[in-house]
């Protein structure tokens, strides 16, 4: 595991909510938020989750075996080495473009400056790319393995999860620099990661079938 040595103190991140497991879902591969509700990427499929009750309100069933993304209108999905963009109305599949890695290692998703940013697990490599051709527009290094990414209100967050430890961390967007760390409980690993655009943060919980809800900490 890469050391921490130089890096903020990491707080404890404050877990206010869990949800799930859900029946036939008992891992969380990815996540995402359309503004008003989550969605989970599970063995089912996509699951479309009221925040506030925690109820499934719809499944669209599809291959959903990473991170999940919202443009506003439509819903990106990492599907092994490719990523489908999906109508959330019918489930259709309306385009399809490689993933970065090609090899069904990507990670998390996440949308933003109409751009896709895909989180690379074991290259520790979060990656800008063009949602209508795949081509890379950027790579930004981490120093662990990336397994969500989100952007709120112009910071870049991603999750980490090694071994028994998983963190939230706020990176430089241009070279990386973790700029906060929160750390999320022991075993509590995460698996997907994105923000509601206002004050939390979910989290998929892996192989626990669990999404969790952490209190996002005010801006600097």
């Amino acid at each position: 595991m890469a050391s921490n040595h130089g890096l903020p103190e990491a707080r404890p991140a404050e877990v206010v909510r869990e949800y799930g497991p859900y029946p036939g879902a008992p891992a969380v591969h990815g996540v995402s938020h359309d503004g008003e509700r989550v969605w989970a990427a599970t063995a089912l499929g996509l699951l479309a989750i009221d925040p506030a009750s925690g109820e499934v309100q719809r499944t669209l069933p599809c291959a959903a075996d990473a991170g999940t993304a919202f443009d506003g209108r439509h819903l990106y999905q990492i599907a092994d080495a490719r990523i489908h963009k999906i109508d959330p109305a019918s489930g259709r599949v309306l385009g399809s473009i490689p993933a970065p890695s090609g090899q069904g290692s990507d990670s998390g998703l996440t949308w933003a400056e109409g751009s896709l940013w895909v989180g690379q697990y074991r290259d520790r490599t979060i990656v800008q790319i063009d949602p209508e051709t795949g081509a890379v527009r950027r790579r930004i290094e981490s120093n662990r393995f990336v397994t969500g990414v989100t952007w709120v209100d112009g910071e870049l967050w991603h999750a980490t999860w090694e071994g028994d430890e998983s963190e939230l961390r706020r990176v430089d967007p241009v070279d990386g620099t973790v700029k906060e760390r929160l750390a999320m409980p022991a075993h509590q690993g995460v698996s997907g990661l994105e923000s509601d655009g206002a004050g939390l943060f979910y989290c998929g919980g892996g192989g626990s079938g669990k999404l969790r809800a952490v209190r996002r900490p005010p801006r600097a």
